[in-house]
């Protein structure tokens, strides 16, 4: 198992490709802290990760909370005294064309998607300073490279979170901790589900491999990067959207 003994921070873990990537690290060994703010989620994730014959404890967290990550971040140490992998996942969307989107909109994303990230990685760096080594995964997405028609909030933030990897990449490379980027394409998540068929055929189409990605197929590529079969991987954007952009 690539990640024996891993102990790793996954947000936005209670559904879609944190659900998944939780899942995904317990199977190759880690000891996983999964995180959301939805408390039904959380059990629901923990659940199914024991049922596996995994290891993994549940919280409640708010990333716009610095008191809610901090609790959290004690607790992980508390019950295993080390953090190996955050993985920057939460994320929420609240889409408007540029001129209907309201500052409230703007500002919740924004505050989610990108503070939230710095919240949880300025909570941890600290740790993986002293133990000299760790990893960080931020969720960017191919609307972070590329942007998107009714996303300036959210491809604002995509494209953020790609900065602080890029950023963090030389500041801590040094320091045995690696930073990394994954974009995802359209994936098979509950915010899809919302979407009209036909829309969401659309974007099947778009894509050459003629389909929707899955999030297991994220989730396997958090596992190889917080891997030690990744060690000289850092600072990169790797996009995981079957040629959704070609």
């Amino acid at each position: 198992m690539r990640l024996q003994n891993n102990v790793a921070i996954i947000t936005g873990a209670g559904q879609g490709i944190g659900q998944a990537t939780a899942v995904k690290f317990a199977q190759e060994g880690a000891r996983v802290a999964a995180c959301d703010i939805n408390a039904a989620s959380v059990e629901s994730t923990v659940a199914l990760v024991t049922a596996g014959g995994g290891q993994a404890i549940g919280f409640v967290v708010d990333v716009t909370d610095k008191k809610s990550i901090a609790a959290m971040v004690e607790g992980v140490m508390a019950k295993w005294g080390r953090i190996d992998t955050l993985v920057n996942n939460a994320g929420i969307v609240e889409d408007a064309q540029f001129k209907k989107m309201t500052e409230d909109q703007f500002d919740r994303v924004i505050d989610v998607n990108l503070k939230g990230v710095y919240n949880c990685t300025k909570a941890v760096v600290d740790i993986m300073l002293a133990q000299n080594s760790g990893c960080i995964l931020n969720a960017s997405s191919i609307v972070g490279i590329y942007g998107n028609f009714g996303q300036t909030n959210y491809a604002a933030t995509k494209f953020g979170v790609i900065g602080m990897v890029k950023t963090w990449a030389r500041e801590l490379g040094r320091k045995g901790i690696r930073a990394n980027a994954v974009c995802p394409g359209f994936i098979e998540t509950p915010i899809l589900a919302k979407m009209p068929a036909k829309i969401v055929q659309m974007m099947a189409e778009r894509v050459p491999m003629g389909r929707l990605g899955r999030p297991d197929e994220i989730a396997a590529t958090y596992a190889w990067l917080a891997s030690s079969e990744a060690s000289y991987i850092n600072g990169a954007v790797i996009e995981v959207s079957g040629g959704a952009t070609l």
